[in-house]
C-alpha cells in the first residue's frame, strides 16, 4: 500500500478534473455543432431528411451511452481506424450530446407560434434566413434552461469514459483507491468535486427557468 496524505489524494483528483472539464466542453461544443445539423434535418421540408434526423435521435437516445463508447473504442479499430481513448470518448459523447441537443432545440422551434415563420416570409426571407434571423435565436433563448440541464448530465456522463481507459476523474480515483485502499475518502472527494461542478449549473438552469416569461 502506498502512503498518500489527504492533500496528495485531493491534489491528484483536482488535477484529473481538468480532463473531465475539457471532455465535457469538447463534447458539448461538438454536440452543439452536430446537433444543429440534425435539427435542420429534423425540421426540413424534405421527408427523407426528417426521417434521417428522427432516426439519428432515436438511435442515440435509445441505446446506452456505454454501448456507444464501446462501439467507438472497440468497433472502429476493427474497421481499420486506430483510435485512442480520448478520441473515442470525445466522439462518443459528441454524438450522444448532439441527439439530445437537437431534440431540445426542436422542441423550442415547435413551441414558437406559426406567425413567426409567416413574419419571416413576409419580409422576403428564404428558409435559412428565417431560421438564422428569426426562428433559431428565439428557440435557443427559450431552451437555454434544458440545454444547461443537459450539460450537467453530460458532465456526470464523462465518468463512463473511464471504462474505455480515458484518464478522467473517476479513472484516476480508481487508481488512487487501488494504491491507498481508502475508498470512502477517495470516492467521497470525487462526489464532492462532481457536486461542485454540477450544482452551480443546476442553480443557473433553475434561475433561467424562473426568468422565462409565463405563457
Amino acid at each position: 500500500m502506498i502512503e498518500f496524505t489527504f492533500w496528495d489524494i485531493l491534489r491528484n483528483l483536482v488535477f484529473a478534473t481538468r480532463w473531465t472539464l475539457l471532455l465535457s466542453l469538447v463534447a458539448f461544443a461538438g454536440g452543439a455543432a452536430v446537433g444543429l445539423m440534425i435539427l435542420f434535418a429534423r425540421i426540413s421540408k424534405q421527408k427523407w431528411l426528417r426521417r434521417f434526423g428522427s432516426g439519428y435521435i432515436a438511435l442515440f437516445q435509445g441505446t446506452p451511452l456505454l454501448m456507444q463508447l464501446f462501439l467507438m473504442f472497440f468497433g472502429l479499430p476493427m474497421l481499420g481506424f486506430r483510435i485512442e481513448p480520448w478520441t473515442a470518448a470525445a466522439l462518443g459523447l459528441t454524438f450522444y450530446a448532439s441527439a439530445y441537443l437537437a431534440e431540445i432545440w426542436r422542441g423550442g422551434v415547435e413551441a414558437l407560434p406559426a406567425g413567426q415563420w409567416d413574419a419571416g416570409a413576409s419580409l422576403g426571407l428564404h428558409r435559412l434566413q428565417e431560421l438564422r434571423l428569426v426562428i433559431l435565436p428565439q428557440a435557443f433563448a427559450i431552451t437555454r434552461p434544458p440545454a444547461v440541464g443537459f450539460l450537467v448530465q453530460l458532465i456526470k456522463s464523462t465518468a463512463l469514459t473511464s471504462i474505455i481507459g480515458f484518464e478522467e476523474l473517476l479513472r484516476t480515483a480508481n487508481a488512487i483507491n487501488n494504491a491507498t485502499f481508502e475508498p470512502f475518502t477517495v470516492y467521497g472527494l470525487v462526489a464532492v468535486i462532481f457536486f461542485v461542478l454540477c450544482y452551480p449549473l443546476t442553480q443557473y438552469a433553475r434561475m433561467l427557468e424562473r426568468k422565462m416569461p409565463a405563457h
